[in-house]
């Protein structure tokens, strides 16, 4: 369906043509209005829509990309009053008030409302852009930083379709003069970018983010319930994250709820730690749900209901060793147990109930279609005795329900009307609808999705807990794993986490994924605001000895980051004698200028080596009036000091060596070997007060994420190095002396 968008010539509304660019909402336009006649939506049926904030609220109401408006009743509201904020940016005396007041907002925040982008940045965005040569004057400067990192941080996400409407409607960059006179060229442009096999280009895909694109099955506002239902038998990973994020985005728009719900139905592998850590990690994602609600709450109605279908014929007990009753399910052959009477059956389940020894070596399955091409069909097993103490409820019960049984009985019960499944349980749909029906319950729709696969990962917790239990990672919130404490700890802002989920969409094709465009996005959130500092590597670091240089050394107060205030200052010390790293050392010869970062120049004079060839110590001058334009090398440094701060740089690889592991290959045998290289530096003095959390960069060596901070000085700070989306592994740091775990 093709909107099409009138409006004056000398007024095009820029934020309704981005927002349905970017939405992938085909639009033709008509420059045709009369002066001061506000833009119109001519809808295929004849009506029609009028105002900015109308036409921006209506793109997003049928846009493809989620959440655009459509979220719960706060943030709505907050998007409503960034909307009718928007114009003040083309009032004259009001502009740079504006700017003040939105920078001062921007302080803390990614995007105007939430985590991710509305129509409240797509509008102010646009205003900004409206002005022409007024903002990219302040753009340049250095008055507005955080307003100027957002303004930015969009353009470069948006930049194909920013771009060209930038350049449609306002001419030259910065004119401020709309050029209408193209916009019959770009007429077809939308329509291109909204098909989803069209031939657009890579950079045109760029600026459009994969959606969702999806609705649930006869769902109705106001009534949809969904559950995220994790098992506690580890710490929520990034394939988790995937699915609780999903059934958040339908609850929001269908207007309905989430609730938590832990499926506690095996006690060997479940603990309270796990149900804790979940609990921390789906705060850590913004989750918002209704309840939290366990399985083991249901036991005794589950109980009642496996009686129930023995009792009717519908499931049966059955004493068949376990290797032959899988092999009979897989050949198609009745077990002897199928036909013994209703009475026989609530016999042994009793037994099984007590725990006995007799009751032990049975189990209850449902007793569906043995004959059915689908496997998962073939009678079931509904529950299994198990000794082991229930970490909620104790020694209560000595017989537990498999998950196929507690799944649909609990959806049922909870009113759940919707229960989202990665595609991997897509043969056993249908054995859930059977169970359901056989319980006499309604319907409950699946809705599947893609699982989450990444490449060199493993997302099983079971050969997650090998690792652990091996002592192959110091825990479940390693950097090495792809936990949410894990790769948080890593260096991963959550926003990231959630940008890159939502980017996948719902879709239901498989796919592997790169980790290199999740923490892209990651470095576009953490590169305009972290502070930089300066490390040397510490062995056979070289000194360069200044022979013009300070007598007395000497403190600069400078910025922690050039083009971000709010990062701060720090205390910069010049000396006669300075350190620089080994590979800078041996890359420079005689007589040769170099430029020595955030002080000026200065000329090698002399370069001593050892017998075997090593450089050991540089001698040369200042030439502080020479042009950093002209020299090929920048060098990091730092002062011969008693105050640089020990450092360990840690670095990772992934934990298999192989992208992407086969069914039937065993992880064991793709270990990595070498997954962790520690390497000794030095640091500054001002990075005695990073904390723990604390992401900054090191001037020419990468971003990282201080682990352990400063404690005392024969102590080194820890700092992990956080990858920038650049091909992994990276083990990147030079030195023998390098620690590998």
């Amino acid at each position: 369906m093709e909107l099409k968008l009138a409006f004056p010539a000398d007024t095009p509304p820029l934020a309704v043509i981005a927002a349905a660019k970017i939405a992938g909402v085909p639009l033709s336009t008509d420059p045709t209005l009369s002066p001061g006649s506000p833009p119109i939506i001519l809808l295929p049926n004849g009506l029609k829509l009028q105002g900015t904030s109308v036409l921006l609220r209506y793109i997003s109401r049928v846009a493809n990309i989620p959440d655009l408006y459509q979220r719960d009743a706060f943030e709505s509201c907050q998007i409503d009053e960034w909307l009718e904020y928007a114009p003040i940016f083309a009032s004259g005396p009001q502009f740079e008030e504006a700017c003040g007041y939105v920078d001062g907002y921007l302080l803390q925040c990614t995007f105007l409302v939430g985590h991710i982008l509305s129509i409240a940045d797509i509008a102010v965005w646009s205003s900004l852009a409206g002005t022409g040569k007024r903002w990219e004057s302040l753009r340049s400067s250095k008055k507005y930083q955080n307003l100027a990192r957002w303004f930015n941080s969009i353009l470069a996400e948006y930049d194909g379709v920013l771009n060209e409407v930038t350049a449609t409607y306002m001419g030259k960059k910065g004119s401020g003069k709309p050029t209408v006179s193209k916009v019959k060229e770009q007429d077809g442009s939308n329509a291109n970018l909204a098909k989803v096999n069209g031939d657009s280009t890579d950079k045109e895909k760029s600026g459009s983010r994969p959606t969702f694109e999806v609705d649930l099955p006869e769902a109705e506002a106001g009534k949809v319930r969904l559950r995220f239902a994790p098992e506690p038998s580890g710490y929520l990973h990034i394939g988790h994250s995937k699915a609780a994020l999903l059934n958040q985005y339908f609850a929001e728009r269908y207007k309905g709820e989430v609730i938590i719900r832990f499926d506690d139905t095996n006690p060997d592998k479940e603990s309270n730690e796990f149900v804790d850590n979940l609990l921390k990690d789906i705060e850590t994602l913004g989750i918002k749900y209704r309840t939290v609600t366990y399985t083991s709450d249901y036991f005794p109605k589950l109980m009642e209901m496996a009686e129930k279908l023995i009792r009717e014929g519908k499931a049966y007990v059955d004493d068949t060793p376990r290797e032959q009753m899988q092999k009979e399910r897989m050949d198609g052959i009745e077990s002897r147990c199928r036909n013994n009477s209703v009475e026989e059956n609530l016999k042994l389940w009793k037994e099984m109930i007590a725990g006995s020894e007799r009751g032990t070596m049975c189990c209850v399955r449902g007793k569906l279609d043995m004959q059915d091409p689908n496997k998962s069909v073939r009678d079931p097993v509904y529950y299994r005795c198990n000794q082991t103490p229930h970490h909620r409820i104790g020694a209560k019960y000595k017989v537990y329900p498999t998950y196929d049984f507690a799944c649909p009985f609990v959806d049922a019960v909870e009113g759940i009307t919707h229960a989202l499944r990665s595609s991997e349980y897509h043969d056993r749909n249908d054995q859930y609808y059977r169970i359901q029906t056989d319980m006499g319950f309604r319907k409950v729709h699946i809705y599947e999705f893609s699982r989450l696969n990444l490449v060199y990962t493993l997302l099983s917790k079971r050969k997650l807990l090998w690792f652990v239990q091996n002592g192959l990672v110091e825990g479940w919130d390693d950097p090495r794993f792809p936990t949410v404490q894990g790769i948080v700890r890593r260096g991963l802002k959550i926003e990231a986490l959630i940008q890159f989920i939502l980017e996948q969409g719902a879709s239901k094709n498989l796919n592997l994924m790169e980790w290199d465009k999740l923490w892209a996005i990651n470095k576009k959130l953490i590169d305009p605001v972290c502070p930089r500092h300066t490390a040397v590597i510490e062995e056979r670091r070289v000194l360069l000895t200044l022979s013009n240089g300070p007598d007395d050394p000497f403190v600069r107060i400078v910025p922690k980051h050039k083009k971000y205030a709010g990062a701060g200052e720090k205390a910069t010390t010049y000396s006669k004698r300075i350190w620089i790293d080994y590979d800078d050392a041996v890359s420079i010869s005689v007589n040769e200028e170099v430029t020595l970062m955030d002080w000026g120049n200065a000329i090698v004079k002399e370069i001593q080596k050892d017998q075997e060839g090593n450089v050991t110590h540089l001698s040369g001058i200042l030439h502080l009036e020479g042009s950093v334009k002209t020299t090929k090398l920048k060098l990091t440094w730092l002062p011969e000091s008693d105050e640089l701060v020990k450092l360990s740089l840690v670095d990772f690889d992934y934990l298999i060596t192989k992208k992407k592991l086969e069914e039937d290959e065993n992880f064991v045998d793709v270990v990595n070997p070498c997954t962790r290289k520690e390497t000794s530096a030095l640091g500054d003095s001002n990075m005695r007060n990073l904390k723990r959390g604390d992401v900054l960069q090191l001037e020419r060596k990468g971003y990282f994420r201080c682990d352990v901070p400063f404690l005392r000085p024969t102590k080194s700070v820890v700092l992990f190095a956080i990858p920038d989306g650049r091909q992994q592994p990276v083990l990147r740091f030079a030195g023998s002396d390098g620690k590998t775990k």
